[in-house]
């Protein structure tokens, strides 16, 4: 019904214009009438006047008049005659009938019939005027006299011939006539035009009814029409908003297939414009991420699932104390939930986090600040050591990381990964606070999360972000349940990933294993229904601002307390590596880089010192302790082999440092070495970067870190090449302080510009676009028919 009004709006003005035309059109429709009838009456006065040719002049010869009186008044009985005058060749009236207007000369019947349109509007109605010359022939041609005579018709005429011609004669002009004629008189003839008048209104009449009945069959074939499709349009259009129907065997109809690809592509061309025109700013912060949230989310809920949480309570001596975890993740997730005030969900791992807790297991952090809730999640022991320590770091970890050592599943992991994850969904629809809320799962912990989320919020926009790389399909199809877990990612509305080369690895996989309709240009995947974005989104830091690094010690400062805590020479190089204990970061590779340039060049013996911070992690783990182990008895063959009275050249911190901490070495180094084995993004150069304000100091980058495709101003190197790192150390520690100066320039410069809120705007700007496009199918399927 909704459908039929619609229709009618349109329709219905279609028909008043279709009328209204016929209206305008009528005045040039009687203005052709009008021409065809004044031809009309011009040859019936012809023809009358040839019949009474002779008679009339006789008439007009003769002296008299009552002949002349009969003539004319007999042939004024035609029912389309109104009167009749006759005229001597001068121009004297010399009879006229009854009906002739009083005041009507001669001269001016010749007027009114060389106009264009002879009409004289009497009281009784409109007449037209012909003038109709009669002449004879000369004395000495055989003959009768003759009316019209080739020679006189040439401008003697109807008054419309004379008008078309444009020559208008007087009333007493000669008309030449031919050599064998000679004028005697003319005849004013007045014709009823009341029939022209009744002909032009039923003329009238049946025109605007034959336009309106017309456009009332065209407006009902078009409601009809359109009923009969309106509803294969809608679930067409529904279809295209969804991509669904698109390929076989759910092939649109073949009238729909144009409108398929155009609304397609201007779809997609709105996109690629709006994403050029929301180009970042000069510098993302918290408050333009703020400004984004409200104008392009309408201040939506925004929830953040991890399994690593932002804080720590823990017990100390000195009581209970909040502590950070060395974490990518939450170096770069924490600051967007400051900006964005929404809702952190992870596991409680504190010794002291239950303590720290409200009735609904939340705790506003940071403390002090309480910029967001932190809403925790506790696990059973058996739970976290099937869900974390099992399928996801002996499984995923080591399947998604190129590092040579064998993926580990097992049934039983797999089983507490899914009841976590599906602990985790309940927890993000109990924390939600209406049906459409931004939901940002993070990392392979929750491979399983989205589709689960999907299933209780159907209208949740769930943006899931894949820390770690995606391997190619022949790796992926190891685990025994790929194609269950490619499908709880496609329940994510966007999947992000560090790099376009993740991408393609994720999207082959899909291909691989799922029957899906892929589009590379478009960088979409679609699953029945489903239609994720999958698209690269390197991830960041926060940008040190004015008011925290005027808070830090200067570079001599930092340098010094480092060269005292630890004991080492005044004049030496310094070369960083700060990480967590773990088999993809390369750290054996680097020691033994270390150890390579000693060989190479003895004269850093003594001078060059490495130092490694490595918090332990995953301990539980007998691939992270053997690792653990391994890089402590090379570090002592190291030291043991180029160590000195009061020098060792690698020191190895095996231990959690603060943030403070960390930027304290990070400032008191000439080198940074990140060389991992395979890595989605590594933060750690990064915040070397952000730290080095004296735009001093060298980074030695790993090829193989997704970082590398960024920071290109750094001495690039694969890892698994140990002289070619070791050269590089040597580089680097020989390094100009002028080309120093130049490469941190750069690198700062793009650090600042691609920080985490810009990663953070990225997405959750594409997000509400989705979620605009979803509010696009909603309002085309109420526009359906019920």
């Amino acid at each position: 019904m909704k459908t039929l009004r619609l229709q009618l709006r349109f329709l219905l003005p279609l028909a008043v214009a279709l009328v209204g035309a016929a209206y305008i059109a009528l005045p040039l429709l009687d203005q052709v009438t009008l021409r065809w009838f004044s031809r009309d009456l011009n040859s019936r006065g012809a023809l009358m006047v040839n019949a009474l040719s002779d008679a009339v002049a006789e008439a007009l010869l003769e002296p008299r008049a009552d002949r002349l009186a009969t003539l004319l008044d007999r042939a004024v009985q035609d029912e389309r005659l109104f009167a009749i005058a006759a005229c001597d060749a001068n121009g004297v009236l010399l009879h006229a009938t009854r009906s002739f207007p009083d005041g009507l000369s001669c001269a001016r019947s010749l007027a009114i019939a060389n106009r264009t349109d002879p009409r004289l509007k009497l009281a009784g109605g409109a007449v037209h005027v012909g003038i109709h010359v009669v002449t004879r022939p000369s004395p000495d041609p055989t003959g009768a006299p003759w009316l019209g005579a080739p020679g006189a018709s040439d401008w003697a005429g109807s008054g419309a011939a004379l008008a078309t011609e444009g020559r208008v004669p007087s009333a007493m002009e000669k008309v030449p006539t031919s050599p064998a004629s000679e004028l005697v008189g003319r005849l004013v003839v007045l014709h009823d035009m009341s029939f022209i008048e009744k002909r032009s209104q039923d003329t009238r009449r049946y025109l605007i009814g034959f336009i309106a009945s017309l456009g009332f069959v065209i407006a009902l074939i078009t409601v009809s029409v359109a009923q009969l499709s309106w509803r294969g349009w809608v679930k067409g259009a529904r279809a295209i908003m969804r991509g669904e129907g698109l390929v076989s065997p759910l092939l649109p109809p073949p009238e729909l297939a144009p409108f398929v690809d155009e609304l397609r592509n201007s779809l997609r061309d709105l996109e690629d414009e709006y994403r050029r025109m929301q180009g970042p700013p000069l510098e993302w912060t918290g408050e333009h991420l703020r400004s984004l949230l409200q104008t392009q989310l309408r201040g939506d809920q925004v929830i953040v699932v991890s399994n690593r949480e932002p804080y720590l309570h823990e017990h100390c001596p000195e009581g209970i104390v909040v502590r950070r975890p060395a974490s990518g993740l939450v170096t770069a997730v924490e600051p967007v939930m400051r900006a964005c005030s929404g809702t952190w969900i992870a596991h409680g791992s504190g010794s002291a986090d239950l303590e720290s807790v409200d009735g609904n297991d939340r705790v506003a952090v940071p403390p002090g600040m309480e910029d967001y809730l932190l809403r925790r999640i506790w696990l059973t022991p058996e739970e976290e050591q099937g869900y974390y320590y099992g399928f996801a770091n002996e499984g995923l970890w080591p399947l998604c990381h190129v590092a040579h050592v064998r993926p580990v599943f097992r049934e039983s992991d797999w089983e507490a990964y899914r009841q976590v994850n599906q602990r985790f969904a309940d927890a993000v629809v109990a924390e939600a606070r209406g049906e459409d809320p931004v939901v940002l799962v993070q990392d392979y912990h929750f491979a399983l999360l989205p589709a689960m989320i999907r299933a209780k919020l159907p209208q949740a926009t769930v943006l899931t972000f894949w820390h770690i790389p995606w391997p190619n399909p022949e790796s992926f199809g190891i685990c025994p349940w790929h194609k269950e877990i490619l499908q709880g990612m496609l329940g994510s509305t966007i999947l992000g990933f560090h790099t376009r080369f993740h991408c393609r690895n994720f999207m082959e996989t899909v291909d691989r294993f799922l029957e899906a309709r892929i589009e590379a240009e478009y960088s979409t995947i679609s699953v029945q229904d489903k239609e994720t974005l999958v698209e690269s989104y390197p991830i960041s830091i926060e940008w040190p601002d004015e008011a925290r690094t005027a808070a830090w010690p200067s570079v001599a400062q930092c340098r010094q307390r480092v060269v005292d805590r630890l004991g080492l020479p005044s004049d030496l190089c310094l070369a960083v590596g700060v990480d967590r204990f773990d088999y993809t970061k390369g750290i054996l590779e680097r020691l033994n880089a270390v150890e390579r340039l000693l060989e190479k060049a003895p004269q850093w013996i003594g001078r060059f010192v490495f130092v490694q911070v490595a918090a332990p992690t995953r301990s539980s783990l007998d691939e992270y302790r053997s690792f653990q182990d391994h890089v402590e008895r090379v570090t002592e063959r190291i030291n043991a082999r180029f160590g000195r009275p009061g020098y060792r050249p690698v020191h190895l911190l095996a231990q959690h440092h603060e943030p403070d901490a960390v930027n304290e070495l990070f400032r008191a180094a000439d080198i940074c070495v990140v060389t991992s084995l395979h890595d989605g993004m590594n933060l750690v150069c990064k915040e070397f970067v952000a730290a080095r304000d004296d735009q001093q100091g060298v980074l030695v980058l790993s090829r193989f870190a997704g970082a590398a495709r960024e920071m290109t101003e750094a001495l690039i190197v694969n890892p698994y090449h140990v002289e070619e790192t070791a050269d590089a150390l040597q580089r680097a520690a020989t390094m100009p302080a002028a080309e120093q100066r130049e490469r941190m320039v750069s690198l700062r410069s793009t650090v600042r510009e691609f920080n985490v809120f810009r990663w953070a705007a990225r997405m959750l700007a594409d997000a509400g676009r989705w979620r605009l496009r979803a509010r696009v199918e909603a309002r085309v399927r109420r526009l359906g028919p019920r």
